[in-house]
């Protein structure tokens, strides 16, 4: 894995922005919050901040000019230099092209889910499962809208993304309640039993202080 000089991936959509135009701060933060980039990386206008700066020592972009508006105090418009928009390229294509591993949190659950009860990791599934269903309806709707409004499919490919992973999940949560509750071969039982047998063998109070 290449070891950038700006490591934070919030350096990347704002790299990005900045090849359409130089922009101050500012303009950066209502440009992310308005392509609701916060589904993507997270960010608030002092981490932008951080990362503008971060981008100026690194050399990726540098001072464009100065505006003042009215009493407003003076802002610094960034743009992006050569070696910026050479390092956007290449960090974008990296991504696209190299599968990195992640850390998502369902799948650090899943990997202790044996510590619940089965009954409870039903139950638990079903809740994230109705769950998801929601926001894939909104997640739908939205992508709709926006494409009867005349965007562009292509400005919608990570909605498209997000709307697949979650097909997939919902396949994934289906698959693992049936492996749990079958009646013939489920899991439900054995597991049961395991548990049942660990706690058996845990010391008692009595043992605990001896």
């Amino acid at each position: 894995m290449v070891k950038r000089r700006v490591s934070n991936p919030l350096a990347l959509p704002v790299m990005s922005y900045l090849t359409t135009r130089p922009m101050h701060r500012y303009d950066l933060v209502r440009t992310l919050t308005a392509n609701d980039d916060g589904r993507s990386v997270k960010f608030t206008p002092a981490t932008v901040y951080m990362v503008v700066e971060q981008l100026e020592k690194a050399g990726f972009i540098v001072e464009h000019e100065t505006l003042r508006t009215g009493a407003y105090p003076e802002r610094i418009v960034y743009a992006l230099t050569d070696e910026g928009r050479a390092e956007c390229r290449e960090w974008l294509r990296s991504l696209i092209a190299d599968p990195a591993h992640e850390y998502p949190q369902f799948a650090l659950a899943l990997s202790l889910i044996g510590a619940l009860e089965p009954d409870d990791a039903v139950r638990l599934l079903e809740e994230r499962r109705g769950r998801v269903e929601e926001v894939q309806a909104e997640d739908r709707d939205s992508m709709e809208k926006a494409l009867a409004a005349g965007l562009p499919p292509l400005f919608l490919v990570d909605e498209k993304y997000r709307l697949a992973l979650m097909d997939a999940e919902l396949g994934f949560i289906a698959g693992l309640i049936e492996d749990i509750t079958a009646p013939e071969t489920g899991w439900a039982g054995p597991w049961a039993a395991h548990l049942a047998q660990s706690r058996s063998q845990q010391p008692g109070d009595d043992d605990a202080h001896r």
